[in-house]
């Protein structure tokens, strides 16, 4: 399945409404933030963040960013379609292979769906 550009978070105020009232979990080599969202499209929707002080220069950036988005593509019918997700990538993401972190998406899908949902 394709990540349309219709699935991309890219609002500046939809990524902080994640990040402050979202729930979180840690992966590791990633966080995953997730929000609940009453509106809008009904495909799930994300962004991809990787800093230069926790992942390194641009090249590593790009690397990190486009592993995570391959995997969020590769696993979409895994998460809620239902919410927002926001995947800050850690320096590690680069170093694991990627049946691994895929494992670890596919855990922290599965902890967010059985977690339950916060009213803010």
């Amino acid at each position: 399945m394709r990540f349309r550009p219709v699935q991309h978070l890219s609002r500046q105020s939809d990524i902080q409404a994640v990040r402050q009232q979202g729930h979180r979990v840690d992966c590791r080599a990633f966080t995953l933030w997730t929000l609940e969202r009453t509106q809008g499209t009904p495909l799930a929707r994300a962004c991809f963040v990787a800093s230069t002080q926790a992942v390194g220069g641009a090249v590593l950036r790009n690397r990190a960013k486009r592993r995570l988005r391959e995997i969020f593509r590769r696993h979409q019918d895994v998460v809620p379609k239902s919410r927002d997700y926001l995947l800050v990538a850690r320096a590690q993401v680069n170093l694991w292979p990627m049946p691994q972190l895929e494992g670890l998406f596919t855990g922290a899908c599965g902890r967010i769906a059985s977690a339950p949902t916060r009213n803010p």
